[in-house]
C-alpha cells in the first residue's frame, strides 16, 4: 500500500494508533497464511517523473504508428482526417465529466450534446430517432439483432458473410447465450447472394442484417433484401459507414428498419482499437424497443428551451426485468467528438470528404491494377475500400510495404479461405496522390 499512498511514516503510525493495532499486515489477519504470497512483490524501485516519463517514451518509441508510416489499412477502423477543434473543444472544463447523465435535470450541457449528435445521426441515416450512442459498431449490430427478435418475438436472425467478420463473431457470441439462432447468407462476387437469402427467409426469420459499404468496401443494394424480409413480416438492420452517407442514399429511404455503425470515422482517433463509437438509428414505431437512452426537447419552468430524458431503458433506471439492455452505455465523449466533427464539417464538408475518398479509392485501384500483376478480386463498385489479388504471399507484400514506411491492406485470408493472397486497401481522404503513388510503385516491383 506504501507504493501508491503518499503517507508517511508518522502518518501511518497515527493512524494504526487510532484504530489498535500494530501493523497494516493485521489489517489482513482474517486471511489464510497459506493464500498469502510471503514475501514483496518482485517490483523495481520507483521512478521519478521524469524517469517514468523517459521511460515510457523509450518502450512507445519501440511501436511504430500513424505518425511514422503511411496507412492503407481499413477492415472496420479508418485513418481520417481529426480537425484540430475537436480536441481544443472536448477538453474544455465543461465537458471534462461528460459520461452519462445520471442526474438528467443538472445535466443540460451533456443532455443537449447528445440532443445534437441523436439528431444529426437521425438526419444521415433517414431515421425517426437515435439513441445516445453505442460502446462499438459490433456491439450496436448485436443490439439491433436482439432488438429485431424482441420486437418480432423470433428467435433466428440472418446475416451476409459480407458483413465485417468481427461484427458476426461478436453477434454469434451474444446471440449463443439467448439461445438465438445465427444463419449466415452466403456471397458471390463479394456481394450477398440474393439465392441463398431467399431459401432461408421465413417466417421465424426476426431479421436480416446486411452492410454496405461492405466488408469489402462494396456498395451493396440491399432492396431486394428488404422486401423479401417484409414480406415475412421481418426487419432489415444495415450497417453503414456512416462516412458514406455523405453522398450515398440514407438507409431508411432504402427501406432500413435498424441502422447500425461504427462511427469512429466522426473525429475518433484509431486509439489501437478503442474506445469508439457505435451509433443505432430506428424508425420511431421501435424507439421502445431501443436500448440505452433517448433525450428529448422540452422547455423548463420560465419557458426556455431544455432537454430531457425521453427514454432510458436500462435498468439503473427501471425494473431490472424490464430493460432492454445492459451492455450499451453513453460514450460521452467519444459521442462529443462526433458532434464536434459533424458540426465543423456540416453537411458540404461531410460530401467533400466522402467524395474525396471515392475519388483517391477509385485512382489507387486504377493505378495498383493497370500493370495486372494485381488483379481485381470483384467486379463491383466501391467507396473507399477495395480488393486485389496476385500470386504472391499477402503477408509477404504487407512486409516489403512495411520496410518502405506503408501500413499495408488487410489480408482477407485470415477471414476468408478462398481469398488467401489477396489485399483490401483503404483510401480516405488524407491519402495524397504521391503516396498512392508510391504504394502503386512498390507493389509493381515486388
Amino acid at each position: 500500500m506504501h507504493r501508491y499512498i503518499s503517507n508517511t511514516d508518522k502518518d501511518r503510525e497515527y493512524m494504526l494508533n487510532e484504530i489498535n493495532i500494530e501493523s497494516v499486515d493485521d489489517l489482513f489477519s482474517d486471511v489464510p497464511e497459506e493464500l498469502k504470497l510471503g514475501r514483496d512483490l518482485n517490483l523495481k524501485e520507483g521512478m521519478s517523473e521524469i524517469e517514468i516519463f523517459n521511460h515510457m517514451n523509450n518502450i512507445a518509441s519501440k511501436n511504430k504508428s500513424l505518425n511514422d508510416l503511411t496507412c492503407f489499412l481499413g477492415a472496420g477502423a479508418y485513418d481520417h482526417y481529426i480537425p484540430a477543434i475537436i480536441k481544443h473543444i472536448v477538453s474544455r472544463s465543461e465537458f471534462l465529466t461528460a459520461y452519462t447523465p445520471y442526474q438528467a435535470e443538472i445535466s443540460q450541457g451533456t443532455l443537449q450534446a447528445i440532443f445534437e449528435y441523436q439528431t444529426m445521426i437521425s438526419n444521415l441515416t433517414g431515421m425517426d430517432v437515435s439513441n445516445a450512442s453505442m460502446y462499438d459498431g459490433a456491439t450496436g449490430c448485436t443490439e439491433a439483432a436482439i432488438m429485431a427478435c424482441t420486437s418480432t418475438r423470433r428467435k433466428s436472425i440472418l446475416v451476409s458473410k459480407t458483413v465485417n467478420p468481427e461484427t458476426r463473431k461478436v453477434l454469434k457470441t451474444y446471440m449463443q447465450y439467448k439461445n438465438i439462432d445465427v444463419i449466415e447468407v452466403d456471397m458471390v462476387d463479394g456481394i450477398t447472394d440474393m439465392n441463398h437469402l431467399k431459401s432461408l427467409v421465413s417466417k421465424k426469420t426476426a431479421g436480416v442484417i446486411v452492410q454496405s459499404p461492405n466488408f469489402f468496401g462494396i456498395i451493396e443494394d440491399y432492396s431486394e433484401a428488404g422486401e423479401l424480409i417484409h414480406e415475412n413480416k421481418g426487419l432489415l438492420i444495415t450497417y453503414v459507414d456512416p462516412i458514406s452517407l455523405g453522398i450515398l442514399k440514407s438507409p431508411g429511404s432504402q427501406g432500413a428498419d435498424i441502422v447500425v455503425g461504427e462511427a469512429q470515422s466522426f473525429g475518433n482517433e484509431l486509439n489501437f482499437g478503442g474506445p469508439y463509437l457505435g451509433f443505432m438509428a430506428t424508425k420511431s414505431k421501435l424507439a421502445r424497443k431501443m436500448p440505452g437512452r433517448i433525450v428529448g426537447e422540452s422547455v423548463d419552468a420560465n419557458g426556455k428551451r431544455a432537454f430531457v430524458l425521453t427514454l432510458q431503458a436500462r435498468e439503473q433506471h427501471i425494473r431490472r426485468f424490464k430493460a432492454t439492455s445492459n451492455i450499451c452505455s453513453n460514450q460521452g465523449l467519444n459521442m462529443l467528438m462526433a458532434t464536434i466533427y459533424l458540426t465543423t464539417l456540416g453537411k458540404e464538408g461531410l460530401r467533400e470528404v466522402a467524395v474525396q475518398c471515392a475519388q483517391k479509392a477509385q485512382y489507387a485501384f486504377d493505378e495498383i491494377t493497370k500493370s495486372k500483376k494485381f488483379k481485381p478480386l470483384f467486379n463491383r463498385p466501391f467507396f473507399k475500400e477495395f480488393a486485389v489479388t496476385s500470386k504472391g504471399d499477402s503477408s509477404k507484400v504487407n512486409e516489403r510495404l512495411l520496410e518502405e514506411g506503408i501500413l499495408g491492406g488487410y489480408e482477407l485470408g485470415k477471414d476468408y479461405e478462398e481469398y488467401n493472397n489477396s489485399l483490401m486497401f483503404c483510401v480516405t481522404e488524407k491519402r495524397t496522390k504521391s503516396e498512392i503513388d508510391k504504394l502503386s510503385s512498390v507493389l509493381e516491383v515486388l
